[in-house]
């Protein structure tokens, strides 16, 4: 049985039933959380270029988010060291920043969340580094295609299955695979949070979305197999194949009607160097 529980009077921790965000304040802390999450990956768009490495990033990340009166949430979190993950080429996720430089046709996803004031702005986006394979490029946008077609069918009374389906039925039909192993999440007050957002499924599966929840889309495609093994570090997790793997990631926000997008980029960014969508 699925339980929800009105945010404000909800323990400070996660207890399986689902937040539901219903006054002005909470949309407004979002707001403001996710916008400046946004605009630190509008500047990483001018930054990450070949030489560049992934701990310089991790410092920008940090000095950005200290500029701003913000705290990245993963800095320190279970263990964690650093402010930003930093996932390169066939790393799925959780890459963490080294000194190796970035090189022509990589591709790298960068995942960033502040805490702003009490709530958690979380998105990533992926950045070719300069020119890059045509194959790469292809996966980039079918994965931001994946992740719009997830979102676009957020409303009240759909299940979380519609998300994961309509992830699954484009990728597996552009010849692409869905990572399982790892979800989107519920996220506000707390980083991670119920429910789980698998992007995989059916639309008759998982929980009802209600006006007022909160949650990550972030699917994970792959241009092989969707397997994936995590590293002796116990954070990055790689293709088993060593496949190409790429991700884009919103926070949104279940309203009366839809859903409102809180991590758009506020420059138009959103698919970083990658050709303008049409129309």
């Amino acid at each position: 049985m699925v339980n929800y529980i009105e945010a404000v009077s909800a323990p400070p921790k996660n207890t399986g039933a689902i937040r539901l965000y219903n006054t002005t304040d909470d949309f407004a802390g979002m707001r403001k959380a996710c916008l400046l999450t946004a605009r630190c990956l509008d500047e990483l768009a001018s930054i990450i270029k070949p030489g560049i490495t992934t701990s310089a990033i991790d410092r920008f990340v940090f000095e950005f988010g200290m500029d701003h009166g913000a705290l990245p949430a993963t800095l320190n979190y279970r263990g964690y060291k650093y402010s930003v993950c930093t996932s390169i080429n066939h790393v799925v996720c959780h890459g963490m920043p080294d000194d190796k430089p970035l090189r022509e046709g990589d591709i790298v996803n960068i995942d960033v969340t502040y805490i702003l004031d009490g709530w958690h702005g979380d998105s990533s986006r992926m950045y070719p580094v300069g020119q890059i394979k045509r194959a790469a490029e292809r996966l980039l946008e079918v994965t931001y295609e994946c992740l719009m077609r997830g979102i676009a069918v957020v409303k009240p009374g759909v299940r979380t299955g519609a998300i994961g389906e309509a992830i699954q039925t484009y990728a597996e039909a552009e010849r692409c695979s869905v990572v399982r192993d790892f979800c989107g999440h519920g996220v506000g007050q707390l980083f991670h949070d119920s429910p789980n957002i698998l992007h995989y499924g059916r639309s008759d599966e998982g929980p009802e979305l209600k006006e007022g929840m909160i949650f990550t889309i972030e699917p994970m495609i792959n241009l092989g197999k969707p397997h994936v093994k995590v590293l002796a570090d116990g954070w990055t997790a790689v293709t088993r194949d060593r496949s190409l793997s790429a991700q884009y990631e919103h926070t949104v926000g279940v309203t009366a009607t839809g859903c409102e997008i809180f991590t758009l980029s506020p420059g138009g960014f959103d698919r970083p160097g990658l050709p303008p969508l049409e129309g």
